[in-house]
């Protein structure tokens, strides 16, 4: 593993009361969408991984990062200023799309939860002309983050706690409710119970393990 680097936070934009993006000095890195880093104060010995949710063509790293009630390095990042040095490993990982698939013009699912999306919208970002519908879900839809990022006729927000989503309900409903072609090579992140039966369900409708790809959040 490489050696961990000391990068400045340039600044910190509050989603939802809980949810926040860091923006980070990049430094240089080169990272592939779908990558994750090694993450945490430089003054503290603690870090977790964060899935990068920035495109591979900005200038500088964002994170969409979660603060939870018993996450001591989510609640500490929370409470950084502008200017704040951070220590990062990576990037790590290789929850990344197929080169090849892409070139060829092949049609991506990706199923999110919460900040599980973040890996997706870097490859959005990262790569003009995807072909994806993106499956988002949230308890509320004011957890919709930056939804504005996506194409809307490619994202479908999934909301169990209102109905002002596009689909009241889990994102296992909508795919126990739905087609897909079957040729569409799916991705996964987030809850590991929400990747256990999604990636059941799209089996049962056919699927092979080879088309089935997750990364697991918690």
């Amino acid at each position: 593993m490489q050696s961990p680097t000391e990068h400045k936070l340039l600044g910190i934009r509050n989603l939802t009361e809980s949810t926040y993006i860091l923006e980070v000095g990049r430094k240089g890195m080169s990272f592939e969408p779908g990558q994750h880093i090694l993450m945490g104060r430089s003054d503290s010995i603690h870090k977790r991984e964060y899935s990068i949710y920035s495109g591979n063509n900005n200038e500088n790293l964002e994170l969409l990062i979660k603060e939870i009630e018993d996450g001591m390095v989510s609640k500490s990042l929370k409470k950084l200023s502008v200017g704040d040095s951070l220590e990062i490993e990576g990037p790590l990982g290789f929850f990344g799309l197929d080169k090849k698939a892409v070139e060829q013009k092949k049609k991506f699912l990706f199923v999110a939860s919460g900040t599980g999306i973040a890996p997706f919208h870097s490859m959005v970002k990262s790569i003009p002309g995807l072909d994806y519908t993106l499956l988002h879900g949230v308890r509320y839809s004011s957890e919709a983050y930056e939804k504005e990022t996506y194409d809307s006729e490619k994202y479908v927000l999934c909301t169990t706690g209102d109905e002002d989503g596009d689909f009241h309900g889990r994102v296992t409903d909508y795919i126990q409710q739905h087609k897909f072609d079957k040729d569409t090579i799916c991705y996964f992140c987030g809850n590991f119970n929400m990747i256990k039966d999604a990636m059941d369900l799209l089996s049962k409708k056919g699927f092979s393990s080879e088309q089935l790809h997750a990364e697991v959040y918690f």
